[in-house]
């Protein structure tokens, strides 16, 4: 079945880079790559369920590699600047109009506590590290925003793929009901990315 394939090919994934392997995956999250986090962290959770991980490596791993993605965005930002950025950006499928949403978000509010909000939404917290970066924002307060709600994010992911695991054999058993929503759920975010395309590239027609 499919959750079957999706989490046995996962956590061969993890399991064969180990804590490394899962702070790799979390630094490609927190930069400008597409590597959602909701898709590596419940599996982590798998393994610490199972006993493989212990929980404190586990979130400190993620926590770091989420910090060293972060920090590079930072960097980037701060030092390269905006054209930099895009320069970049080109080549590791970053979504200009997404980074001008986060740029006009982060400027509008700015500060430590509008980084650590960032952490929990969705595309903002990918790019969020760009802004600050180029906003020239304190190296310290950016670590301690950035440190805190990456490790408040992975831990609630983790926390959600153990209970999943805990209650797998509930899932196996419904597991064609979670088979046709996960397919449902594929089909919509499909049709929703080129709904959203295509109104993007109409909008640049009428400017």
């Amino acid at each position: 079945m499919l959750t079957e394939v999706i989490s046995h090919y996962a956590i061969q994934v993890l399991d064969a880079g180990g804590y490394a392997g899962a702070a790799l995956l979390m630094a490609m999250e927190s930069m400008i790559l597409p590597v959602p986090s909701e898709a590596v962290m419940p599996f982590v959770g798998f393994l610490v369920a199972d006993g493989v991980w212990s929980p404190a490596g586990a979130i400190l791993a993620t926590t770091l590699g989420s910090l060293l993605g972060s920090l590079a965005s930072y960097f980037m930002g701060y030092y390269g600047g905006r054209p930099f950025v895009l320069k970049v950006g080109r080549f590791l499928l970053l979504d200009v109009h997404d980074l001008e949403l986060t740029e006009r978000f982060f400027h509008r509010r700015g500060g430590v506590w509008t980084l650590f909000v960032c952490r929990f939404i969705p595309v903002v917290r990918h790019l969020v590290s760009i802004p600050a970066g180029i906003g020239r924002m304190r190296f310290w307060p950016f670590v301690l925003a950035t440190t805190t709600g990456a490790a408040l994010w992975n831990s609630f992911l983790l926390a959600c793929g153990y209970k999943l695991r805990e209650n797998w054999e509930l899932v196996q058993t419904y597991r064609h009901h979670f088979d046709g929503i996960i397919i449902g759920l594929l089909a919509l975010s499909i049709a929703w990315y080129v709904w959203y395309k295509l109104r993007r590239r109409a909008a640049r027609q009428r400017d």
